[in-house]
């Protein structure tokens, strides 16, 4: 179930954050404004406020202080004082729709929620002290406009009752749970009730009261679909709510923390490894390996089998399955048994049919087997900081009539990742030397592949950062750095081609944020500025259309023109990258459709997560998938 208010989804998954300003502008329009603009920059959602017309609300003798409890006076004094007038919350309304704000009000009385149905509010929030009052909620049913009820100060059979009412009369309402005391004892809370609420209906928030923002946090692991705090700008100010809010600096880390837990709370109803525990698992884990040289029709017995590192093969969980099996094929001692050893027949290359040029990512060590069982169009060399120590002319013959692709190694020795963008210099100059040294084995290997006049060198040119985003203010510094350092390098007979990239890449198994060659728009104003061309890389564009919330499919028509060369493979999520063509999100279809018009010449390889394994078997599953499409 989901409620909609303005451009937001109510249990959608991403948590509703209302800023209660209330009165807590203690009577100023000014400084209403101001917690307006402190609200946005916190992270709120909505700022709301409250109306009252006192005699609607009030006995006649509590209003002319006759006799009532010394607690009734003080309030009413307070709000004499501190109600804003019918003009100034229009103003402000009008406000919060100039600035990108939801504007809400809790109207306390019937003639208040005339006022402000003719302001066009969205919905209504109940106060605590009206969840009980049937007649106010009539009418507010009546508007149509979702409802959020704070529970506070009601017994669970009243909640019952008003939740009865609500369901009986169709509305769309949610319910947040409150402790309705300035500020509330954590031991009053009672966090845990939203279980129960959440019997009664299934949209349930909550509305604290309390000191500090960790019970609000803490109400996000329990599925809470709106967190409702009071904000306000000195916690010293003069009246109740003051004590109990929570000033630009403390909302703004709690909307932080809410954005974060929400990332990380999931969906719940599946295990999936992430990317960074596929790269962990595949260095630290464990897979069942051949203990000898196996010839082709051996029958699989213990003796042939140990358990070794890294984890890129059969699980040895599949122990037991693995003895007794026929081998289809000849294993060298520690090659790593497969699940298709399990299978009666192994994927294999064939001729395959393209409209554009293909090609086949390898490494030095595996060209020859890969060269002896397919011919592509082109080859894509992918270089470790390892392979730029070997002699090619150990792992080459030549001349091929294949076309040459380098794709230049992110991490150097040392653990140094490249950073052609850095503004530690020192560390920039040292990307600089690695990447020139890219640049001359690329053209060494040229020699091998005399038909490819200027082979790209595919790079991920930097601009990382380890903790959090880039502010937007300095992106454009970090590209005139990059700028600077192409001018550096002798690009001489080839040609440095930057991948898209995703938002969120993969450093020593763990997750980095990307900020260069990530957004469309940028990437078009510096291949403009720069005269580049580049590789597309449709997984991680997809990640990053799934973070930002764009169109994929917008976004590979605007980068098709700037495209010579293709990564192919499917993506889900923020961090599904490198998947099996087919197993994602993407429609390779339409993609073709797009790229046919956009950038017909363009090459592409199949990128897939650890296709190189069992004999390039992911490679050929996306080149079967793809045929027709491309």
């Amino acid at each position: 179930m989901t409620i909609k208010i303005d451009q937001f989804e109510i249990g959608s998954g991403r948590t509703f954050v209302i800023a209660e300003i209330g009165n807590n502008h203690n009577g100023s329009f000014d400084r209403a404004i101001e917690m307006i603009d402190k609200a946005l920059a916190a992270g709120a959602d909505c700022a709301k406020f409250q109306m009252r017309h006192l005699d609607q609300v009030y006995r006649e003798r509590s209003l002319s202080k006759s006799g009532d409890d010394l607690g009734t006076e003080y309030v009413i004094d307070l709000l004499n004082r501190f109600e804003l007038n019918v003009d100034q919350h229009r103003s402000l309304c009008e406000y919060c729709a100039q600035t990108g704000i939801s504007y809400m009000c809790t109207p306390w009385d019937s003639k208040s929620l005339d006022v402000l149905e003719s302001f066009g509010v969205p919905a209504y929030k109940v106060a605590s002290a009206d969840l009980t009052n049937l007649p106010l909620l009539d009418c507010l049913v009546r508007t149509g406009k979702p409802l959020i009820l704070s529970t506070g100060m009601s017994t669970a059979e009243e909640v019952e009752i008003t939740v009865a009412f609500l369901n009986q009369h169709a509305a769309q309402f949610a319910l947040l749970h409150c402790n309705s005391t300035y500020p509330a004892p954590l031991h009053d809370i009672n966090l845990k009730w939203m279980n129960q609420l959440r019997k009664l209906h299934p949209l349930v928030g909550y509305s604290g009261h309390e000191r500090g923002i960790n019970v609000s946090l803490a109400a996000l692991a329990l599925d809470a679909c709106i967190i409702e705090r009071h904000f306000t700008l000195d916690r010293s100010m003069e009246g109740p709510d003051h004590a109990a809010s929570l000033t630009q600096i403390e909302f703004a880390r709690m909307v932080e923390g809410v954005r974060e837990i929400e990332l990380a709370l999931g969906e719940g109803k599946q295990r999936r490894l992430s990317q960074g525990e596929m790269i962990n698992r595949e260095n630290l884990g464990k897979s069942l390996v051949a203990s000898s040289p196996l010839a082709q029709g051996t029958v699989l017995t213990e003796n042939h089998i140990k358990v070794r590192s890294p984890g890129q093969g059969l699980s040895p969980q599949r122990y037991k399955s693995l003895v007794g099996r026929t081998l289809s094929h000849a294993m060298a001692k520690e090659d790593f048994f497969y699940p298709s050893d399990l299978e009666d027949q192994r994927i294999e290359p064939r001729s395959y049919i393209f409209s554009r040029p293909w090609g086949v990512p390898v490494r030095y060590h595996d060209f020859r087997e890969y060269a002896a069982r397919i011919n592509p169009n082109l080859w894509e060399f992918h270089l470790s900081y390892s392979d730029m120590e070997l002699n090619p002319a150990e792992y080459l013959d030549g001349p091929y009539s294949s076309s040459l692709v380098v794709h230049a190694p992110e991490l150097f020795a040392g653990s140094r990742l490249m950073d052609l963008a850095s503004p530690d210099q020192k560390y920039r100059n040292q990307s600089i030397q690695e990447t020139q040294r890219v640049v001359n084995i690329t053209r060494d290997l040229n020699k091998y592949f005399p038909n490819t006049l200027r082979p790209p060198i595919v790079a991920n040119i930097g601009g990382f950062t380890m903790d959090e985003p880039l502010p937007a203010g300095v992106i454009n510094e970090y590209y005139e750095r990059f700028a600077q350092s192409l001018s550096e390098l002798d690009l001489h007979g080839v040609e440095l081609i930057p991948q898209t990239m995703a938002p969120f890449p993969w450093h020593f198994g763990g997750q980095r944020y990307q900020n260069l060659f990530v957004k469309i728009e940028e990437i078009v104003e510096w291949c403009n500025k720069l005269k580049l061309r580049m590789c597309f890389d449709v997984s991680h564009t997809q990640l990053t259309c799934n973070h930002f919330k764009t169109d994929f499919y917008d976004f590979a028509k605007q980068i098709a023109p700037y495209a010579i060369h293709l990564h192919l493979g499917d993506a889900q999520g923020l961090n599904g990258e490198g998947l099996q063509v087919g197993d994602g999100q993407i429609d390779f279809k339409r993609l073709g459709e797009i790229l046919k018009i956009g950038c017909p010449a363009a090459s592409f390889i199949p990128e897939i997560w650890q296709g190189h394994k069992n004999g390039g078997e992911g490679f050929w599953v996306a080149f079967d998938r793809l045929e027709g499409s491309l």
